[in-house]
């Protein structure tokens, strides 16, 4: 009697992505939780190096931020010197300083690890933006501060000083490290609208044909939220900060529009 054997299934040369992630271990949840927790001590270590590494030129970090008030302060011939209340003030602001400081001296390396986290989780073509993903958020947080620190606090301060020319400024230097602070590092997660969008778009969750349709309504939420973070209540400086946030909008319809063509171009090839 004769016996049939069958040969086995061939192997599919160009599985679809959805078979590739089905093939691939998948991770348990405790294992997620072991992950997680060694990207935040690594990041955690990152974010110490750094502090460490401000807090040792902290008097030339002190000196770069309070700049912008004591130019104005001197420009309308007042007293330069902040001042403080509490003998342990000025320790603590370095403190403070220098944790700021180190947060965007390692966020390359604190958003490099934040992308090893979740990049398991992704595609093999979706996972050659490690690198555009910390260059471009890294990148656009830094420049968000400078951006506030250069442009947008100057004329913030000079309004504020001259309002109030008819009497004697005592300010102490907490309330000038959070006026500062609150400023350049409110830009600084603004300008990160761009990524926002970018991230988005990889997932399929927004198309550059919906960022076109709805732009009237993110050209009023970008005026709102200008409004809000503004330091003064002056259309100058509202602008100031509005401006660039409908030019980053315009960018992030630029990065949506390259993600999705790529994307058809992949699902071309796949069915070729």
């Amino acid at each position: 009697m004769a016996t049939t054997i069958q040969n086995p299934p061939t192997k599919n040369p160009k599985p679809e992505p959805e078979e590739e992630h089905v093939a691939g271990r998948q991770m348990s949840f405790f294992e997620h939780l072991e992950e997680l927790r060694q990207r935040l001590i690594r990041s955690i270590f990152a974010l110490l190096i750094g502090t460490g590494i401000c807090f040792y030129f902290s008097d030339y970090i002190y000196g770069w931020l309070a700049k912008p008030l004591t130019d104005t302060l001197r420009s309308a011939n007042l007293p330069d010197k902040l001042v403080y209340t509490n003998p342990i003030d000025p320790f603590n602001l370095y403190i403070k300083l220098s944790i700021v400081g180190g947060l965007f001296l390692a966020s390359p390396y604190v958003l490099w690890q934040l992308w090893l986290f979740i990049s398991p989780g992704l595609y093999r073509h979706e996972k050659r933006y490690v690198w555009p993903f910390v260059g471009l958020t890294s990148g656009l947080f830094i420049g968000g501060g400078l951006f506030a620190y250069k442009l947008a606090f100057p004329p913030a301060l000079k309004f504020l000083v001259e309002f109030g020319r008819q009497f004697q400024p005592f300010i102490t230097i907490d309330q000038y490290w959070r006026l500062v602070t609150t400023i350049i590092v409110g830009v600084g997660l603004v300008f990160e609208l761009p990524v926002i969008i970018l991230l988005l778009s990889i997932f399929g969750i927004v198309t550059p044909k919906f960022l076109l349709k709805n732009v009237r309504y993110a050209v009023l939420l970008t005026a709102v939220l200008a409004a809000a973070i503004a330091p003064t209540p002056d259309l100058a400086t509202v602008f100031i900060l509005w401006i660039p946030m409908v030019g980053l909008y315009i960018v992030s319809i630029g990065l949506s529009w390259i993600v999705y063509l790529q994307k058809k171009r992949a699902r071309r090839h796949e069915q070729a």
